[in-house]
């Protein structure tokens, strides 16, 4: 097996990845790693925008009490401080690079999303993700201490005296250790558990399953957001893993059942500005109530909706549906997770040299259920604090540590069979038994079949379907577990046997194996 050493190692590169990557290049040798393409990450797909206070009328102690307000009683006070304070300069920083949001007469046009006191997203059309990831990455691609490697899938990370030296994975299939003096996870969420995701096919949940293989603990996993809109196909065909950015209802569009009526005052006195939870199980209620879709009626949108949102007026007319007409068919999904491998607000875990930034950690910053838009300046900010710290702490050498070979297995075509079908069904008894409502006798059931597909974590093969497969029954399993532990319902997560708060378990929960977590 070929070795490759730098100074430092960055496993995905959507903004948390970028950010830190350019911020450790001023000190050092980077090397950027995607599963994929360099363009392929869920920052990258992105909409609605990123929330800043830089409004003149806002201030980041309103965005502070958004943030808590939101997090449902769980967010970890001191990170959504740093997120809210440093996030301006952030911003300011990605303006100068060149970031291009969307102005009104040389003012920033700042729009509205549920949940905000303020009109403090700024967007670039729907494609602010985009926008963002190309200004990093455009600067990163003329860094010359920054190098990008794509198609390497990282299969296990390298610890060694309870240290983080590296990782083994398979670059274009071929196995390669990379050893550094740091590595960053940013390899975003696990959305791919769920049949209906609007993430992409990478956010198999690797990051959180690699760091909990190595060592890592991993908190608030129970805490899935699900997006209340995507484009809903019709009734037994799947749900699209489209996105309909939650912008379209802070700029006036409305809710309406499959009888036409408007509903949301039936569930929050914010109507379609509540909490994405509470949108998203509303419209869970009246698509169980009705056994169809509901949707989305523009209106009462003072825009041009072509103009400001391009990417959604093209996509819908590529399924009959004319925005600037037509009410816009939708439906929940999986969208992300609240929990991740637990970090301080530097992005530590508790492995020395390993660090985690951006929806695969998690240090409280979201709690219960995250406020629209506050992800990508997640990654931007801690990204760039957890390259800030490991220069200013790390200055050991690169590990020159002799690793033994690796022999190249290839699984069997009747076991990699199996193993797709593992993968569907892991998808779907997800989506029924661990989703946006659960229930105790549900949550057992997934328990019991998750542990029946557990014998293909014993395969040790070189093979990426096999290995993201298991990642995903990993992750699934730190999932229900938390799920079922957690009797309550608090933001994201809601126990239709438990429907109310329960103070006494207000805490997070701490997994550091794939049986039931504990109370921190």
């Amino acid at each position: 097996m070929s070795t490759t050493k730098t100074d430092y190692l960055v496993i995905g590169c959507g903004i948390a990845g970028l950010s830190a990557a350019l911020h450790l290049a001023k000190h050092g040798k980077v090397i950027v790693l995607s599963k994929d393409t360099i363009r392929e990450s869920s920052s990258n797909y992105a909409q609605g925008g990123i929330a800043v206070a830089l409004e003149k009328s806002d201030t980041p102690s309103l965005h502070y009490q958004d943030t808590l307000e939101a997090g449902a009683g769980l967010c970890n006070k001191e990170a959504v401080k740093v997120l809210v304070e440093e996030g301006p300069s952030r911003v300011n920083e990605l303006i100068n690079m060149g970031a291009n949001f969307d102005k009104i007469n040389g003012n920033f046009d700042f729009s509205q999303e549920a949940a905000h006191s303020k009109r403090r997203i700024l967007h670039a059309k729907d494609t602010t993700g985009k926008e963002i990831v190309k200004t990093l990455g455009n600067r990163a691609l003329k860094e010359p201490n920054i190098t990008f490697n794509q198609s390497t899938f990282v299969t296990k990370l390298l610890i060694e005296n309870k240290q983080c030296i590296g990782f083994e994975a398979l670059q274009k299939k071929i196995p390669i250790t990379y050893l550094a003096k740091a590595v960053v996870l940013s390899t975003g969420g696990c959305g791919q558990v769920y049949q209906y995701t609007t993430n992409r096919s990478v956010s198999t949940g690797d990051g959180m399953a690699l760091g909990i293989n190595a060592g890592c603990k991993i908190t608030d996993m129970e805490f899935i957001q699900f997006h209340p809109t995507t484009l809903y196909q019709g009734d037994k065909k799947t749900i699209s893993i489209f996105l309909i950015t939650e912008a379209i209802r802070g700029e006036g569009a409305i809710l309406r059942n499959s009888k036409g009526e408007r509903f949301m005052q039936k569930y929050h006195p914010q109507l379609e500005m509540a909490p994405r939870d509470v949108v998203a199980r509303a419209i869970f209620k009246e698509m169980e109530d009705t056994n169809e879709a509901v949707y989305l009626d523009l209106d009462q949108v003072k825009k041009n909706v072509k103009e400001r949102f391009p990417t959604i007026y093209k996509r819908c007319l590529e399924s009959g549906i004319n925005i600037s007409r037509d009410y816009i068919p939708v439906s929940p999904a999986a969208h992300y997770c609240m929990g991740g491998l637990k970090t301080t607000t530097w992005g530590e875990t508790n492995i020395a040299h390993l660090y985690a930034a951006g929806e695969v950690a998690s240090l409280g910053l979201h709690g219960a259920n995250r406020l629209a838009s506050n992800s990508l300046l997640d990654g931007l900010v801690f990204g760039h604090r957890a390259a800030e710290h490991i220069i200013n702490t790390i200055k050991t050498t690169i590990p020159n540590t002799p690793l033994p070979s690796q022999e190249t297995k290839e699984i069997p075509n009747y076991k990699l069979a199996s193993v797709k079908v593992i993968r569907q069904k892991i998808k779907k008894l997800m989506w029924k038994y661990v989703g946006i409502v659960r229930q105790e006798t549900g949550l057992k059931k997934a328990l019991e079949q998750l542990k029946q597909f557990e014998w293909i974590l014993d395969i040790d093969d070189a093979n990426e379907v096999l290995i993201e497969t298991q990642h995903m029954l990993t992750v699934s399993k730190l999932i229900t577990h938390s799920a079922l532990v957690r009797e309550e319902s608090r933001g994201a997560h809601y126990r239709e046997d438990f429907p109310k708060e329960n103070e006494g378990i207000k805490k997070h929960l701490l997994a550091k194996s794939l049986e039931a977590p504990q109370t921190l």
